[in-house]
């Protein structure tokens, strides 16, 4: 394996002849303990079988004096190790603001959360995710006291710029804060770049050197067991004044190095881009199937949400025929919560102004907030709805009703339906509501959808089948389990929209890569009964067709069939179980 000629070339597009001559050894001299002796991109990093939690390490806490990561790790070997595959922990490190991050420390576990063991204790039954906040750091980080004091190395990885320069006017903004810090130095104020908050400073990618830090910081959670690197923010990484600063080719460039660099260590792990934007910009991060393995599908939250407010797959549908398969080697990261809102910018272009404001005043009449962005001219707009998926599923745009157990049943089960590979904020799998206490104590909106469950009373809600929380896990739990076994669910299957002359109906077809297992995903996204014309799915005489979540057979082909309210069916060819598996590596494929 030539080392220098792999990225060499990536490394002459951010830096010069110079910095790059220097940069080639110390990078080698960096991956050496770990380079591989093979390491040729591997295209079998997921199957049918994976299944993703997102949750926060203290999503789930004890009155014991157990640790919260340790409460997590038990209620994960207790409740979801026959149905989850993979583990998004949010960031788990010391941190000063947004809920982790702001970072003090890359390489320690917040001492409030657990430990290393811990971590690693989950990694030994799960595959794991970790967040690497690339684009800032914590106003309390080492480097930042070390710029203000005009030490190195933190004196050279921050961005400095003046508040009067023209030339940021056209920055992108994610938030209505500041675009400039100022901090006390030796030399005087100087202001510094925070896209995100003032106690969130941005870092100087173009310093060779912070970009040795952070691939050390890779190497350790690779140690630690992470299969999956999540790169947080990642848009904004490269800084251009004069350019709207987001999406720039360095920033590109810098994920195609870092994908190189972790492929000549371990093949097998996948990284993941975080771009919460419109569509078209997000599904750049694929490159040309040389940057993420894996991009977060960020239109699909709200646009389910709106379909199913309305009753009608229409624009859902329009955006599933626009959506290119991912490519050979590369995956769609579906999920429909998160401990983010449910970002508006991804809807662009996709809503109709009406059908986009009918869906933030549903919202907020359900107990949503609304969060705002800056634009360059100093206005605003929404950035986010910040509401519990759970709570935002009791009604319609009509109002309130009798059918959100359903309806979010429904959606969590469009979600997992989908081309790629399914993830699910642990406040959908236990139906939780909205924190409107948590907002009230923070200020903050996003605090809405981050409550922080006491195990025992969850146990206790869990043992009785008769609250919302039971039913709702135990069924997830029931379809995850039927989905794992489906070939025709692999992330990388055939996907094929339907068109149904009902609109109430959502309605696509997978097929299995090997050809051999079809299934129809069936969605009804109304609260009124609707009836399926088993014709307009032209399913062939010569097979036997079975609904995978009831059982139910089809044998007249040429009758309807009746979808209850937001009944979703899965009907196939052929009905894979357990025991026509041998249980493959969940990260390798079968």
């Amino acid at each position: 394996m030539d080392f220098s000629a792999r990225i060499k070339p990536l490394l002459t597009k951010v830096y010069s002849p110079e910095q790059v001559d220097t940069l080639i050894p110390q990078l080698q001299n960096l991956l050496q303990p770990h380079l591989q002796q093979v390491s040729r991109e591997d295209w079998r990093k997921w199957s049918h079988d994976n299944v993703l939690l997102i949750t926060y390490g203290d999503s789930l806490i004890a009155d014991d004096r157990r640790s919260p990561l340790a409460v997590l790790a038990d209620f994960l070997e207790q409740h979801l190790k026959d149905s989850i595959t993979g583990v998004h922990i949010l960031p788990f490190f010391p941190y000063t603001s947004d809920d982790g991050f702001a970072i003090k420390d890359y390489t320690t576990v917040s001492p409030d959360l657990g430990d290393w063991e811990d971590i690693k204790r989950i990694s030994q039954s799960f595959n794991l995710m970790v967040d690497l906040v690339i684009n800032h750091i914590s106003g309390k980080h080492p480097w930042i006291q070390q710029f203000q004091a005009g030490e190195k190395p933190g004196c050279d990885y921050l961005i400095e710029a003046e508040p009067d320069d023209e030339k940021l006017s056209e920055v992108v903004r994610p938030r209505s804060s500041s675009l400039l810090t100022k901090l006390e130095t030796v030399d005087g104020p100087k202001h510094v770049w925070s896209t995100f908050s003032s106690d969130q400073i941005d870092v100087n990618f173009a310093n060779p050197d912070l970009l040795l830090e952070y691939v050390k910081i890779i190497l350790f959670y690779v140690e630690a067991g992470a299969r999956y690197i999540r790169l947080d923010a990642v848009g904004y990484l490269w800084k251009e004044p004069g350019t709207r600063c987001i999406h720039l080719p360095q920033t590109h460039t810098i994920v195609r190095l870092l994908r190189e660099l972790l492929q000549m260590i371990d093949p097998q792990i996948a990284i993941i881009t975080e771009t919460n934007v419109p569509n078209r910009e997000n599904l750049s991060y694929f490159g040309n199937r040389n940057e993420a393995h894996m991009i977060y599908n960020f239109s699909l939250p709200p646009l389910v949400l709106n379909a199913l407010m309305q009753g009608r797959s229409d624009y859902l549908k329009q955006w599933m025929m626009s959506m290119p398969p991912a490519p050979i080697g590369c995956a769609y990261f579906n999920f429909t919560a998160s401990h983010d809102g449910i970002g508006l910018r991804p809807t662009e272009g996709l809503l109709t102004a009406d059908e986009y404001n009918s869906l933030l005043a549903t919202m907020k009449r359900f107990g949503g907030k609304i969060s705002m962005r800056r634009h360059a001219d100093g206005s605003e707009s929404p950035y986010e709805i910040n509401i519990s998926l759970f709570d935002a599923m009791k009604g319609t745009v009509e109002g309130e009703d009798e059918w959100q157990i359903e309806r979010f049943l429904c959606s969590q089960t469009v979600m997992m339906s989908l081309e790629g590979i399914p993830a699910f904020y642990i406040h959908s799998l236990l139906a939780t509501r909205n924190n409107q206490e948590g907002v009230a104590s923070t200020g903050h909106n996003r605090t809405i959808n981050r409550y922080k469950w006491n195990v025992e009373a969850l146990e206790a809600a869990l043992a009785n089948p008769e609250t919302p929380h039971a039913k709702v896990l135990a069924e997830l739990s029931r379809l995850i389990k039927i989905r794992r076994l489906q070939k025709a669910f692999h992330p990388n299957a055939t996907q094929y929209t339907l068109h149904p002359l009902n609109q109430a109906i959502f309605a696509f077809w997978r097929q299995s890569m090997a050809r051999d297992q079809s299934i129809f995903c069936i969605h009804n996204l109304s609260r009124d009964v609707q009836e399926l014309r088993l014709t307009d799915l032209n399913l062939m005489d010569t097979d036997q067709w079975t609904d995978l979540i009831t059982g139910d057979r089809f044998t007249a082909l040429h009758d309807a069939y009746i979808l209850q309210p937001y009944q979703s069916v899965w009907i196939t060819n052929k009905i894979d179980s357990a025991e026509d598996h041998t249980t493959p590596d969940p990260l390798l494929g079968d």
